[in-house]
């Protein structure tokens, strides 16, 4: 019994060695939320008197993440709500409210790769500070370059939508939308990526240089009676 203890400690050991540490989660914060929902200030849809809605300031988010592990040379953001009603044709309808447990599909909000390691937080409206038609280009910046975010149907033949893209979930829907930031730290300074890209390909280039990531989700909804 002994010598089988021995031995399984030392495979033990032997793994331990072999296996490379990893780095706890990223710890992902917001600098300003009303406890778990995300500010007006930061959608680009708000409220209106008559419980409908109006066009959004669409800050980007004030969000910031603890230090990646050794050997990070660079970090990944991507924000992301997988609430939206896979029907678009039954949005903001008086006459047809969606059910919280209707269909649902990701849209994505913002998509920002590159950036530089020496960077751990972006401030408020870094990367948006208006609704500009068509989103901002999708160009390198000084702290990331800018993917392809959802509008337009999410498909670069729609055209460059870069740069933050706040909350605007329809005002008929029962279910509040959730927004998932996620920080991915990796072990190269820039992704092999296409002049224009999306998160998909952020994603798939990031395969294999992911050191640690951390998320954290907001709540936003124009509707007053919606429910997590």
């Amino acid at each position: 019994m002994k010598t089988m203890l021995n031995v399984l400690n030392a495979f033990v050991i032997a793994v331990a060695v072999a296996t490379p540490a990893l780095s706890a989660d990223l710890k992902v914060t917001f600098a300003k939320s009303n406890g778990r929902m995300l500010l007006p200030e930061n959608a680009s849809c708000i409220s209106t008197s008559s419980d409908k809605s109006a066009p959004g300031p669409n800050k980007s988010l004030a969000v910031s993440w603890s230090k990646g592990p050794k050997g990070t040379r660079s970090y990944a953001l991507t924000m992301v709500d997988p609430d939206v009603p896979a029907d678009f044709s039954l949005f903001n309808k008086a006459d047809k409210p969606i059910p919280k447990d209707f269909k649902r599909m990701e849209f994505v909000h913002w998509v920002l790769a590159d950036i530089p390691a020496s960077r751990t937080s972006l401030a408020e409206g870094t990367d948006g500070n208006a609704p500009p038609p068509g989103g901002l280009p999708l160009e390198r910046t000084a702290y990331g370059r800018r993917g392809q975010n959802g509008a337009g149907g999410g498909n670069l033949k729609d055209g460059p939508h870069g740069g933050y893209k706040g909350p605007c979930p329809p005002w008929n829907d029962a279910r509040a939308h959730s927004y998932h930031v996620t920080v991915y730290a990796l072990d190269v300074e820039q992704l092999k990526l296409p002049d224009l890209f999306t998160r998909a390909d952020l994603l798939a280039a990031a395969k294999g240089h992911i050191l640690a990531s951390g998320s954290r989700e907001l709540f936003y909804t124009l509707n007053a009676k919606a429910e997590k």
